[in-house]
């Protein structure tokens, strides 16, 4: 017997065959446009999204000698997409990314209610999460908050597509809105945002033990497939990544080199405490979570730099700047080149990248090498910001494909790393809650512990590991001094 897992992206949709046994036997993707109808605004056409899904499982079926046993959905997190009393959007799904928001952002840090709500459920919000756009909608587009009678992420939408249903899963609540004890909407959070009545929107939780619901039969049509296949609704793609990378136990982190830059390590309870960073997300029924560390800027910072030196590849990049000795000459980057700013491990809208100490000196190789130091030194900030002893960090996404930068993110972090073997590591996560969800396994850590497969081993290079130590404590003091940059630019902008 077989399973469908899909992983819905911010541009790539991948729907993905697992065995038995867990490998991958198959995979098909389909791709969605970002729509950026205005400066700072990052939104998707909800109907392209649930087409390119259909697509992708089209193609995947297509010639199956019987049904798949079961399919689990992962898909991109935060974001707000708007669907009135039957299901169908009332606009375009706001995305992750979107920046449209950062002035209530910055009210809101102002008036403190940012640090409020970080000690009511850890997680820091920023301008792309539900509360931000729905504040927003309030004051620019209220139309559209009264046409709506629910909001979802994009996990939420397609798994209404597919079930009829309008749920979201703990972790698609857990920032902003999540009490984490009780596993239930926090009131102390909804009213501190202001919500009242636009509190209607928030749809009904389901856990681990109401995930699962079956495949209605106008999906089932489109997607090639007989009605009733049980669906599992997985956790969003961070949670399910560090699932199918294998972190489910306190004390392990992953990092998916991938749009985003998102740092991640399991904790046994919440932690409020400290300079208010990063998220808390839900990871399954025990209570355990993941704090969590997306940066707005990952993989495109490799893309921008392959364009600006007239590279053919990121490979081409990674093999340029292998040929620079570690510190790229005194050239340090600032990776912060997202228009959004910056959201982890610290939050500032304003936030740019910057490179530091260039002159005549330096050549292409040390401008690769910079790019790839200073997003492996955005990858120990966030393991500082944590605050927890992290013993290994499982890595996946395309940024993988480089022995570099893996090595680099171990020397920089002074923490093994280690590989997943599995391409397609979130819809591994959403493949393995389906497993839980359905009964096959009888917890995450089970079903990751039989299935998980770990590839390359990155060991900390001691004498590079000391070096990198002290380039750590120059990329902070730099970046203090950016920031005043950093604000003068944004009221320029403004």
């Amino acid at each position: 017997m077989t399973s469908i897992s899909i992983d819905a992206g911010t541009t790539a949709i991948k729907a993905v065959l697992h065995g038995d046994d867990g490998t991958e036997l198959a995979i098909a993707r389909s791709s969605v446009a970002v729509l950026r109808p205005q400066p700072g605004w990052a939104e998707q056409d909800m109907g392209e999204v649930w087409e390119a899904v259909a697509t992708a499982v089209r193609d995947l079926v297509d010639g199956l000698p019987e049904p798949p046993q079961r399919i689990a959905l992962t898909a991109q997190g935060d974001g707000c997409w708007l669907v009135d009393d039957r299901g169908e959007p009332t606009g375009p799904g706001v995305l992750w990314s979107d920046g449209r928001a950062a002035g209530i952002i910055e009210r809101w840090r102002d008036e403190g209610l940012l640090e409020d709500a970080f000690r009511a459920n850890g997680s820091l919000s920023f301008p792309g999460l539900p509360n931000a756009v729905l504040a927003w909608f309030d004051e620019h587009d209220p139309d559209r908050i009264a046409r709506s009678s629910a909001a979802l992420t994009c996990g939420g939408w397609v798994f209404r597509c597919l079930t009829g249903l309008v749920v979201a899963d703990e972790s698609d609540v857990s920032v902003p809105f999540l009490d984490h004890e009780a596993r239930a909407y926090s009131q102390q959070l909804v009213d501190l945002f202001g919500f009242g009545t636009a509190a209607r929107l928030l749809p009904e939780i389901v856990g681990d033990d109401r995930r699962a619901a079956t495949l209605r039969p106008e999906a089932a049509a489109e997607l090639g497939l007989p009605a009733g296949i049980p669906v599992v609704l997985a956790p969003y793609d961070v949670a399910s990544t560090a699932i199918g990378a294998g972190a489910t136990v306190a004390g392990t982190g992953c990092t998916i080199l991938g749009t985003t830059l998102c740092t991640e390590v399991v904790r046994d309870e919440p932690d409020t405490s400290g300079e208010p960073a990063g998220l808390s997300v839900a990871l399954d029924s025990t209570g355990r979570l993941l704090r969590v560390y997306p940066t707005l800027a990952g993989t495109e910072v490799i893309d921008w730099a392959t364009t600006m030196l007239d590279l053919d590849s990121p490979n081409a990049l990674s093999d340029l700047a292998d040929l620079a000795a570690p510190g790229a000459g005194g050239l340090v980057f600032l990776p912060y080149l997202s228009p959004a700013g910056e959201r982890a491990p610290f939050l500032d809208t304003a936030a740019r990248g910057t490179f530091w100490g260039l002159s005549l000196e330096h050549d292409r190789e040390h401008l690769a090498r910079a790019v790839f130091e200073g997003l492996s030194l955005t990858i120990k900030d966030c393991l500082v910001a944590s605050r927890a002893e992290v013993r290994e960090l499982r890595v996946c996404g395309g940024g993988t494909g480089s022995d570099l930068w893996c090595q680099m993110i171990a020397d920089v972090t002074g923490v093994p790393v280690a590989r997943s073997a599995d391409t397609e590591v979130g819809a591994k996560g959403a493949f393995l809650s389906g497993l839980v969800a359905t009964g096959a396994e009888p917890d995450l850590r089970t079903a990751a512990d039989k299935y998980v497969r770990v590839g390359d081993r990155f060991e900390p290079d001691p004498e590079a590991a000391e070096r990198y130590a002290s380039l750590y404590e120059e990329f902070l003091e730099l970046r203090a001094i950016a920031r005043e940059g950093w604000r003068r630019q944004a009221a320029r902008r403004a």
